[in-house]
């Protein structure tokens, strides 16, 4: 998006009405965070089982034919990827899904800035992406459910995020803690999503698991509504009053730090790649070559994004633990380190996995649950740096009467990443295991030295302007870049 589009955006008024706190924030942000933990769990329960679903089942004779609109909508991705087998088309689709909704929410940011307000915005989303789960329980209506998850997605998410922003003032230094928190919520409902939704879909039938997915979307705008009262207006200043306002421009640096990030975005894409996978091509390749017996008893194999989102949730915890420690005793990397040392982690879990798999695949012997922990532990130790890190530093770094579109732009970097996994999730049947693991390694550990490189040489641009400024609380550096 040009400088010129954003700056053509109108101000949304975000009041925020009187609240007590809870463990040193505003109440609005826990329903925020519950909201969000059951529309991520009605997110990644039908994502579990996708790509298993078009695998096993819907893509198969007897069900494929049955799909509305099929016959076309492959076509048209076949004019793309060339002619696809089962595993090719169902990582297509998966990719083409999970990249579509995280370029929707920039039409969502727009439409609730300019039309509906954030609050309606959200409800519209919410309200489709329960069409689109329920919807999934049907072959025929296949392509129009995940359309409706498509913009439900866009309405919902972006918007949703802003408003933890809204509940601070530019300069409270408990915005990224926030964000933080924010994060937990989200993989605590990918925690649970699995065992739900996944169990229900691989042991009782897969239009259960979607089902269950429907009700968890339906339960989190039930907890939206309640904490309304809490939450930022979010309405849209009046038209006449927009067109008197006064539209200052951005300032020289504003508009350096925007190009920034919006050059970070690919290289984030880029970096996200291995964790993106992680729900494609890799449960594909779990289901055939890990060895998920426990005990007696085969687990499922949604369960495994179970065990990453645990282990997700417990480095986020960490880091925010391990960061104030070392604050106390060192100087915080800013927002940027950060970053780059979370995508050198994450690329150490694929190498680990490439090992693993061309060991498997040249003995023809399954991979150990404990090669699966490895892997998951370090792409979380990894990402707990990555995600809500870069998140904040957008939040913080927008112009503030830009911060629905900028959060929304922002997800762009995850459109490009699903991009890539649909295309390059499709070689898992043709490149070899060490081949295919290792790309993803080097992809991650290259983005983490473009920041690297971004950081020594263009950091400042993202410094804040209050980092010189006396009174930062110890413990709260993450929230602005320092100078190495």
């Amino acid at each position: 998006m040009a400088i010129e589009e954003l700056e053509a955006l109108p101000a949304t008024e975000h009041r925020i009405p009187p609240q007590g706190e809870f463990l040193g924030h505003p109440i609005g942000l826990y329903y925020i965070a519950f909201t969000e933990a059951w529309e991520r769990f009605s997110y990644y329960g039908m994502q579990a089982l996708l790509v298993l679903y078009m695998v096993k089942q819907l893509l198969l004779p007897g069900h494929v034919d049955n799909i509305a609109a099929f016959v076309p909508f492959r076509s048209a991705l076949e004019s793309v990827y060339g002619p696809l087998d089962i595993q090719p088309l169902s990582s297509a689709i998966f990719g083409l899904y999970t990249s579509l909704v995280y370029l929707t929410p920039i039409a969502g940011g727009l439409v609730a800035d300019r039309l509906l307000g954030k609050t309606r915005t959200i409800v519209v989303g919410a309200l489709l992406m329960a069409a689109g789960h329920f919807l999934m329980a049907f072959d025929v209506s296949f392509l129009f459910a995940l359309l409706c998850l498509v913009l439900g997605v866009g309405c919902f998410k972006g918007n949703l995020a802003s408003q933890v922003g809204d509940l601070y003032p530019q300069a409270d230094l408990r915005r990224a803690d926030a964000f933080q928190i924010y994060y937990i919520g989200i993989n605590a409902g990918v925690i649970i999503a699995p065992l739900v939704c996944g169990t229900l879909g691989e042991k009782v039938g897969w239009h259960w698991g979607f089902g269950a997915a429907g009700v968890g979307m339906l339960i989190g705008l039930t907890i939206y509504l309640a904490g309304r009262k809490y939450l930022p207006s979010g309405a849209v200043t009046p038209k006449a009053e927009r067109a008197v306002a006064p539209k200052p421009k951005l300032s020289p640096r504003e508009v350096k730090a925007i190009i920034l990030l919006l050059l970070l975005i690919p290289v984030l894409a880029v970096g996200s790649i291995g964790n993106q996978e992680l729900f494609n091509a890799y449960l594909i390749w779990a289901d055939r070559s890990y060895d998920l017996v426990f005990f007696g008893t085969k687990l499922p194999t949604t369960w495994l994004v179970t065990l990453d989102s645990v282990v997700s949730v417990s480095f986020l915890v960490g880091a925010v633990a391990f960061w104030r420690w070392w604050a106390t005793r060192f100087r915080e990397p800013d927002e940027i380190t950060k970053c780059a040392i979370g995508f050198l982690l994450s690329s150490s879990a694929f190498v680990v996995l490439a090992i693993a798999a061309a060991h498997a695949a040249a003995t023809g012997t399954k991979v150990g649950l404990g090669v699966a922990l490895v892997v998951h532990v370090l792409n979380a130790m990894g990402f707990a740096n990555v995600f809500p890190v870069s998140l904040a530093l957008y939040a913080r770094a927008a112009p503030p009467r830009f911060s629905a579109t900028m959060l929304g732009v922002y997800y762009l970097f995850l459109f490009g990443a699903n991009t890539l996994v649909g295309w390059v999730g499709g070689w898992l049947e043709t490149m070899p295991p060490l081949h295919f693991w290792g790309l993803h390694a080097a992809m991650v550990a290259g983005a983490g030295v473009v920041f690297l490189i971004v950081k020594l040489l263009f950091g400042r641009i993202l410094v804040p302007d209050n980092e010189e400024a006396p009174g930062i609380a110890p413990g709260h550096e993450a929230e602005v870049t320092h100078p190495v």
